[in-house]
């Protein structure tokens, strides 16, 4: 059973850095696409960054030079650093994992991320 645990929120000021983590189990990891979602009161959950089993990544236009995605295969870990952070990105970060033969999707519990002064 595929289980993903994000780790990292909290509040942070606008400018500034955060560093979120999910660490999978229950899966191959290779396998998978990786990627970070977020969804804002009110919103719909929106893609934020998405990284391939070969390395692959595309982002957000709104993260885009912002924030970075990684993956580390041998620890099945995908962080998202996210720098110069804005009031905007205030949200619920989500994990996903995605099956890259049968577009099964899983998620995460969710951290909460909250910028401001």
């Amino acid at each position: 059973q595929v289980k993903l645990v994000e780790s990292g929120g909290g509040l942070v000021q606008p400018g500034g850095s955060l560093r979120l983590s999910c660490a999978a189990s229950g899966i191959i990891y290779t396998m998978y696409t990786m990627g970070w979602y977020r969804q804002a009161p009110g919103k719909q959950r929106e893609l934020v960054a998405r990284i391939t089993t070969s390395g692959t990544t595309n982002y957000a236009d709104s993260v885009k030079g912002r924030f970075t995605i990684s993956r580390d295969n041998a620890k099945n870990m995908v962080d998202l650093q996210m720098n110069s952070v804005k009031p905007e990105d205030t949200a619920v970060y989500y994990c996903n994992a995605v099956h890259i033969w049968s577009n099964t999707a899983s998620w995460g519990q969710g951290t909460q991320v909250t910028v401001s002064s």
